[in-house]
């Protein structure tokens, strides 16, 4: 092993396949889309050197900051629901189900499988209000409530679109997150449950900070995929209503392609680009901080000093 990887051949001939796909797919299109920011235009009517203009028209669009707060709002939400019910049923796996949770986790996971809008239309069935009722309305009915527009008013789309994606992914996160608790050390926890420590305790002290790692790369892993969501909500509610629901990738995506601004469409892109990449280092810089600050052991008890002996002791050694 150490000759194959001190030989600059064989590095180059394992790592150079890779190398290069991923350079035609990652890098070359990232560079492209940093070019277009510099042009205005598109393909049919041609491009014109614009400079900086569309980078600082960013900061004029008042549809740019709408979509930038829904889709941190949107982020933020979606990544601590995410994280919080896929820990929880990690948990629940782990220490109430055990072995014999099987059949539970295939459940729980299968709407990670389904398509994303097969999902969409089955929540746009179960909320529907026109033509038809769905059955969330026509519970409504049963209780004696009017039937509520779903998809007509801003709080509520987004309260059905969480709801979906929540229930999407949470077995996704609880898969991940279960097979981060299956490497905490059998010792420590029979170790510390010896100690008293049981339940709420024994989560709170053995099992999140060992956990930590697999949490934190949870916590990444989502946040940048709500950052660039966009399949769900073109298929639920595609931006409505009106544009209360537009994330920066849907108008990213409107831009270029439906109304031919591949610049301006590029310099969106760049936008959520560097969002990502700062969330990702804030939430890295966060992390670096020591668990244990602010705890210390208690110090070693201090070497007792030797006291010079009596004179009697001299005297009996003397004697």
């Amino acid at each position: 092993m150490h000759k194959v990887l001190g030989d600059k051949r064989a590095i180059a001939l394992l790592l150079g396949p890779a190398l290069v796909v991923y350079s035609l797919v990652m890098l070359i299109p990232v560079v492209w889309s940093l070019g277009y920011t510099l042009f205005e235009g598109n393909a049919i009517s041609g491009f014109e050197y614009v400079g900086v203009d569309n980078l600082a028209r960013l900061f004029s669009d008042p549809r740019v900051g709408e979509a930038l707060r829904f889709t941190l709002l949107y982020a933020v939400i979606i990544t601590a629901g995410q994280v919080l019910l896929g820990y929880l049923l990690a948990l629940f796996y782990v220490f109430v189900l055990r072995n014999r949770g099987s059949v539970v986790r295939t459940l729980v996971f299968f709407p990670v499988i389904i398509p994303t809008v097969a999902v969409a239309l089955m929540f746009q069935k179960l909320f529907e209000i026109a033509p038809q009722t769905g059955p969330v309305n026509g519970i409504l009915n049963l209780l004696g409530v009017e039937s509520i527009d779903w998809f007509g008013n801003p709080v509520s789309a987004i309260v059905v679109l969480v709801i979906m994606d929540l229930w999407r992914s949470m077995g996704f996160y609880a898969v991940l997150l279960y097979t981060g608790l299956l490497d905490i050390p059998d010792d420590i926890m029979e170790s510390a449950r010896l100690d008293g420590a049981t339940g709420f305790r024994l989560v709170r002290s053995i099992v999140l900070p060992l956990s930590l790692p697999v949490l934190l790369s949870s916590i990444i892993f989502s946040i940048n995929g709500t950052l660039k969501v966009f399949d769900s909500i073109v298929a639920l509610t595609n931006g409505g209503p009106g544009t209360a629901s537009t994330p920066l990738t849907l108008y990213m995506f409107q831009t270029s392609f439906s109304y031919g601004e591949y610049g301006y469409g590029a310099s969106i892109a760049l936008l959520l680009t560097m969002l990502c990449l700062i969330v990702t280092v804030f939430i890295f810089r966060s992390s670096r901080r020591d668990v244990t600050k602010g705890w210390s052991p208690c110090p070693p008890p201090p070497c007792p000093k030797l006291r010079p002996p009596s004179n009697a002791a001299v005297a009996v050694r003397r004697c």
